[in-house]
């Protein structure tokens, strides 16, 4: 055998030749041969002058005793009969050529190796689906990267160390670890956003228009108990501010009638026919005081209070922008998870054979 891959060159067992009374010999030794896809015989040492190759079968080799193999299948063996003149030597020397067709079975790799990678291919959509405040969107992708890198391994051993081709197994995986990397990366950017605070960041126009505006009316996303989309005008949320300042500055006005024991404009019922009546001197300058220190203070915690809801209302809008972003991520990953099963799974040939 001149292509043999064994250590041994000759992996055949020494066995006796059976030489007729006309001349012809049998010799049938039997071995273990190892070679690269095509099993080469001939001579070394006698030419075609000497040794006159023929083929019993023209059409391949004889595949009847074949053992069925539960990793292989066997498709053919042809055989060519070659007739080779080497530089070195005038001489021709001949070499019989059996190439092997053999075709992995895909059965046991489905159960075992694809549809688990499939299983934990879906679970990367959950990052999408679970909540930014659970703690755990990044410990599961990478959890589910992990995973598919173990699997990685287990098909890299079972796969002929080869750069000519890329098996159609070894593309599936390398898609879903692009999949997965990016959705631990979209999931960085969505806790991102979703940890915001007036305190860090100031949102973009284009974040309140083209998220939370747009981009939610595509999706079909709107945040609970506010009908609106767009938010509102400049102008509209100055006169809002405006009037909450004239409410609570007529409150505390009220307050400090109540504490005075006087009325005031705000109150309904006027005993002295809609003209107020004049206002008590307060003789004790300091007890003023004490009341327009306690007025201010009212104040001070009333303007807290509506800051507090400024804030909570502009992290309200990045948590939106968050789950707008998710929902987007689901929708674009999902998609390409699917697409990419579906290809490259229905271009394997003889998936289930």
């Amino acid at each position: 055998m001149y292509n043999s891959a064994n250590e041994v060159f000759d992996g055949t067992f020494p066995t006796n030749v059976v030489v007729f009374h006309n001349g012809e010999c049998f010799w049938v030794p039997p071995g273990m041969f190892k070679a690269h896809c095509k099993l080469k015989f001939g001579s070394w040492t006698h030419d075609g002058r000497f040794l006159d190759l023929q083929l019993d079968n023209p059409d391949g080799g004889d595949i009847s005793s074949f053992i069925r193999n539960g990793e292989w299948k066997l498709i053919a063996m042809p055989v060519e009969l070659n007739v080779v003149s080497y530089e070195c030597c005038p001489e021709i020397y001949l070499d019989a050529t059996y190439t092997i067709h053999i075709r992995r079975r895909t059965l046991y790799y489905g159960f075992n190796i694809i549809i688990p990678c499939v299983l934990i291919s879906a679970l990367s959509l959950l990052l999408f689906i679970l909540p930014p405040d659970a703690g755990e969107k990044i410990s599961l992708g990478v959890t589910i990267l992990l995973s598919l890198m173990v699997f990685l391994l287990l098909v890299a051993e079972t796969m002929p160390p080869t750069s000519d081709a890329v098996p159609l197994i070894g593309v599936y995986f390398a898609c879903i670890m692009v999949t997965c990397s990016v959705s631990v990366v979209l999931t960085v950017w969505v806790l991102n956003y979703h940890h915001r605070s007036p305190e860090t960041h100031t949102m973009p126009n284009w974040v309140r228009k083209g998220i939370c505006g747009w981009l939610a009316y595509v999706l079909r996303m709107s945040r609970p108990g506010i009908e609106r989309v767009r938010m509102p005008k400049k102008h509209t949320v100055q006169n809002s501010r405006a009037q909450d300042m004239k409410l609570i500055e007529r409150s505390s006005k009220s307050l400090l009638a109540n504490v005075l024991d006087i009325e005031d404009e705000i109150r309904p019922d006027n005993p002295n026919g809609g003209v107020k009546p004049p206002l008590p001197l307060i003789a004790d300058n300091a007890g003023r005081g004490e009341l327009m220190a306690i007025l201010k203070e009212i104040q001070k915690i009333t303007r807290k209070y509506k800051a507090d809801e400024d804030d909570e209302e502009v992290k309200g809008d990045w948590k939106f922008a968050a789950m707008v972003i998710d929902r987007l991520c689901l929708i674009i990953c999902g998609l390409f998870t699917i697409l990419s099963t579906i290809i490259i799974l229905a271009s394997a040939p003889h998936l289930l054979a």
